[in-house]
């Protein structure tokens, strides 16, 4: 049986797991914006630690580890993404069903109770993100990256493995569509004044 020669050392255990964590919430937000999904985006953390801890005798000592595992995030989320797209999905008819009826349901006894600070905000972040879940992947992707998580444009393109100018561009782009789908909430909300 041959040994495993990519085993981590004692000491590359330590390190992995002394800045490794660090970033755990971050990677866990970004990717819950990227499969809007709660299950998933555990998954991709999951996937995404595991695939660092495997690969981490390739990090290269001081260079950016947060881009660096940025960037196995975005990598494991196109491929699993692209994946995903190649495979048909199947439709179970008795759970439409029982959606659809659950759904009329709930609309018929939805009744407006009055102004309430909490519900404000939440009604917020649900414009925010039904405006981000409108956009393309690729767009989503480099807005979370950009805008959510703050890394540079150089960092962004290293991390899709595109161009600079393709990141300037699906950020304009995306933050585009993103101006055009929020503007009558920024205008109801008073954020832009009505003219």
């Amino acid at each position: 049986m041959k040994k495993n020669t990519t085993a981590l050392s004692d000491e590359a255990k330590k390190k992995f797991e002394a800045i490794a964590f660090e970033y755990m919430n971050s990677l866990y937000s970004t990717a819950l914006r990227m499969t809007r999904n709660a299950m998933e985006a555990e998954d991709l953390v999951q996937d995404t630690y595991l695939r660092a801890y495997r690969f981490f005798n390739k990090f290269e000592e001081g260079t950016n580890f947060k881009a660096w595992i940025f960037k196995i995030l975005t990598n494991t989320f196109i491929n699993k993404y692209r994946k995903k797209v190649r495979t048909p999905q199947s439709v179970q008819l008795e759970k439409v069903e029982f959606g659809l009826a659950e759904e009329e349901s709930q609309q018929e006894t939805t009744v407006w109770e009055g102004y309430d600070e909490k519900r404000y905000h939440e009604l917020f972040d649900d414009d925010i993100k039904a405006a981000l879940s409108q956009l393309s992947e690729e767009f989503r992707m480099v807005i979370i990256l950009a805008d959510v998580e703050g890394f540079s444009y150089k960092e962004i393109a290293d991390m899709i493995d595109r161009p600079i100018g393709t990141v300037m561009s699906r950020l304009f782009r995306g933050r585009h569509i993103l101006q055009r789908s929020l503007d009558k909430y920024a205008r109801r909300e008073g954020y832009i004044k009505n003219e």
